[in-house]
């Protein structure tokens, strides 16, 4: 499953990260987001959803949130 269709309020472990985009791998695995990690997502909104990983909380869109498996 994605992170996109996520449910709020429930702890997740990400499974994987899929992109094709270096720059953007080393961006989330800068703001925590890699295998093994938990993450939650806080809320689904128009374009995008807020997830909470560690002591972060972070807006992205659909797209992006596609690329995590959880």
């Amino acid at each position: 499953m994605t992170l996109k269709n996520a449910r709020e309020g429930e702890e997740y472990t990400i499974q994987q990260v899929e992109t094709d985009d270096e720059e953007l791998d080393a961006f989330l695995f800068s703001l925590g987001c890699y295998s093994g990690e938990k993450i939650t997502v806080v809320s689904h909104r128009k374009g995008g959803c807020v997830v909470s990983i560690k002591d972060g909380r972070y807006n992205i869109d659909y797209q992006l949130a596609e690329a995590i498996i959880v």
